[in-house]
């Protein structure tokens, strides 16, 4: 169960500490883009996004997004982000995840993983031996396909939310 178990679950994007991270020694950061930055149907980021990846930038931290998507989807939302990105990555397979790292020149440990899906990216993340975020999509539309993993995962996170309770007592 714990392969399926976030690091951290946070609200969203723009509650990341990037001092923090920058302190442990974090130089990557593997970004998932549907509902985790915007909206599956938004082809372009919003300003908030670029400023946020900028402020990312400047603390030396390298940034590369790694979506299920198409190619066409993906490189039309990174046209202004301009970071590392990979596309019909098909996580949870950590091929992309593992092609990321040499991307930003970093080890494992060195990088983190943040998505909206424990079934993609949170489990993909783990299997790699790279840090997970996982954070509450920022809609409540979804493809198909997820809508149906989205039940389970509310499970999941019960679970773990438990855990985390039970540990921090």
């Amino acid at each position: 169960m714990n392969k399926f178990f976030p690091t951290e679950y946070l609200p969203s994007i723009y509650e990341i500490d990037i001092d923090e991270l920058k302190k442990r020694g974090k130089k990557g950061i593997i970004f998932d883009i549907d509902n985790t930055l915007v909206p599956y149907d938004v082809a372009e980021p919003p300003q908030s996004i670029i400023a946020f990846f900028e402020k990312i930038r400047q603390a030396g931290i390298k940034i590369t997004l790694v979506s299920n998507n198409t190619e066409d989807r993906v490189t039309r939302f990174n046209q202004n982000l301009k970071v590392f990105a990979l596309h019909k990555s098909q996580k949870p397979f950590t091929k992309s995840f593992k092609k990321a790292l040499e991307l930003m020149d970093c080890s494992k440990e060195e990088a983190l993983i943040v998505g909206d899906q424990i079934f993609t990216d949170v489990y993909g993340g783990n299997s790699a031996g790279i840090e997970t975020i996982l954070v509450v999509p920022v809609s409540d539309k979804d493809e198909w396909i997820t809508k149906i993993k989205r039940g389970l995962e509310k499970r999941v996170i019960k679970h773990y939310e438990k855990q985390r309770a039970k540990h921090n007592r």
